[in-house]
């Protein structure tokens, strides 16, 4: 496991991580509400094991880890080149997966590739204007760390654009400083979910649906040559 890798995972344990994730895990529940099928697969190890995939109605759950990833992972494979048949999966999870790869777009399009037409992608992220997004871009170890970029909502609806998909919703979470929270887990907790677009500052965080596109062909029948009309056998005269 490489050294960010570690720093990541022992931040995960420490209150802020902790709460953040069980936040994300009860906002993911909402979102899950409408995702059906048979193959549900996170790519990237965000959290531990299948954490997040925790309330979803999909059966069959896979979790897929970069090589040098923490332990937890059903499959570890490079996301940029997954070893799964083209439109094989019905939903896909990326739970600030873009933020920590090398190249994000690239994994992007090889989600929307393993992706079933018509199936829901959903991506968490970092929002880069707010406390969360300035703390990162001031962190050289990145924050959390490893993190490699913020990518707005806005940005990754262009790519989504791009690949032909409709973004369904855009919900913003995460209104609170990124420092220790003080009381309760279940205070932070909610201050992490709490609506609003500011409470008491902007949200840090977002969690984007997108439906993947699906396009029919439609038969066009050829149009038949116009034959000149005949009247009792014998051709209509034309003027």
């Amino acid at each position: 496991m490489t050294d960010f890798w570690s720093a990541l995972r022992l931040w995960q344990d420490e209150e802020l991580g902790r709460a953040l994730l069980s936040a994300e895990a009860r906002l993911l529940a909402d979102i899950f509400d409408d995702v059906f099928g048979l193959e549900l697969v996170q790519l990237g190890t965000w959290g531990v094991g299948r954490e997040l995939l925790a309330h979803a109605r999909i059966g069959r759950q896979s979790v897929i880890g970069e090589p040098d990833a923490p332990a937890g992972a059903d499959l570890i494979a490079s996301l940029a080149h997954l070893p799964v048949a083209t439109g094989a999966v019905d939903a896909v999870l990326l739970p600030h997966t873009l933020e920590f790869a090398p190249d994000p777009y690239a994994v992007l399009r090889e989600a929307d590739r393993v992706l079933a037409a018509g199936g829901p992608l959903m991506v968490l992220g970092f929002r880069p204007v707010s406390f969360w997004g300035l703390r990162a871009a001031a962190s050289r170890p990145g924050f959390p760390p490893g993190l490699r970029r913020t990518l707005s909502a806005w940005r990754i609806r262009d790519w989504l654009g791009l690949l032909s998909y409709e973004v369904v919703s855009v919900r913003s979470y995460l209104y609170r400083l990124p420092r220790a929270p003080r009381g309760s887990s279940e205070a932070a907790i909610s201050s992490i979910l709490r609506r609003g677009w500011l409470y008491p500052w902007p949200a840090g965080a977002y969690v984007l649906k997108a439906r993947k596109r699906v396009y029919t062909l439609t038969p066009v029948r050829p149009r038949l040559r116009e034959r000149p009309a005949v009247i009792g056998g014998l051709v209509e005269p034309r003027i």
